[in-house]
């Protein structure tokens, strides 16, 4: 069933986000990766934009409504305050949409006559982080959204916004697994765990002709991997890595543990598994 919520401690804990995708700065617009045509109201424009954004917890979907209001124009916060309507967003035509969070910039206070109301005016962006029902699958955004306008008098309005927002470019760069006959791959992993000079060599298979090579290592309980070190260019397709340990001490916090091994090119990335023996 789908479930449509607002919260002001999603918005707090969103912060940084939303500085980033929903600012109305131009220098941010161009991070947003869908955008629809711009809809006509009273004195007024609004369309529907999306994109993802990378949080601590990986990469989020979300969406904007960008409205545009004429001089001496304002819209209403949730809480419209002693005067006004608060803006209503039905999201119910929508397809693979499981949830919608609705999210809040502050308002401001306006003086209206012997009443107080609250509000936004010139511009507002109302964000959404979105949920698909179907992760990977594109979602199909269809909102109605009302709301209310007001300057000497107060004007209800309802658009009809849609946008399809597609995932996989943000997908792309995401690394996939490692497959046979795939390429980057993991070709032979030497440990020298009982040298004075304690190390993991590992040797990245890539296609011949991929620049930008590159190894990255970590551990899921976040354990210190050191920074891996290229041992040469890439030649026939093979470049190697080494992970240099400080001592003998420092390799015993990774033994027995899985390590991400993540291979990265200009022809792709994959990422494997390997655990520390």
């Amino acid at each position: 069933m789908t479930k449509f919520t607002s919260s002001n401690a999603a918005f707090a804990a969103m912060r940084p986000m939303l500085v980033l995708v929903f600012g109305l700065t131009a220098c941010l617009l161009p991070a947003r990766a869908a955008d629809a045509p711009w809809v006509a109201a009273t004195d007024s424009k609004l369309r529907l934009f999306g994109g993802t954004v990378k949080t601590k917890d990986g990469e989020q979907l979300v969406a904007g409504i960008q409205l545009r209001m004429d001089d001496g124009w304002k819209t209403y916060w949730r809480n419209p305050g002693d005067s006004g309507v608060p803006p209503q967003f039905d999201w119910s035509g929508s397809k693979n949409l499981k949830e919608a969070k609705m999210l809040y910039p502050a308002p401001y206070r306006f003086a209206d006559a012997n009443s107080t109301a609250i509000g936004y005016s010139g511009g507002v962006i109302f964000p959404v982080k979105l949920i698909p029902e179907r992760p990977g699958e594109p979602i199909e955004l269809k909102l109605a959204f009302d709301f209310g306008l007001c300057k000497s008098l107060c004007i209800p309005n309802t658009a009809k916004l849609s946008l399809k927002l597609e995932l996989g470019a943000a997908l792309d760069v995401v690394p996939q697994p490692v497959a046979p006959g795939a390429l980057p791959a993991i070709g032979k992993i030497e440990v020298k765990f009982d040298s004075d000079k304690p190390s993991i060599v590992i040797e990245a298979l890539y296609p011949p002709d991929a620049t930008a090579t590159d190894l990255f290592v970590d551990i899921a309980d976040g354990t210190y991997m050191p920074v891996p070190k290229a041992l040469g260019p890439l030649a026939d397709g093979k470049q190697s890595f080494a992970l240099n340990f400080a001592s003998k001490d420092e390799t015993k916090e990774i033994k027995g543990k899985a390590l991400n091994l993540t291979l990265v090119s200009d022809r792709g990335s994959r990422e494997a598994v390997w655990k520390a023996e």
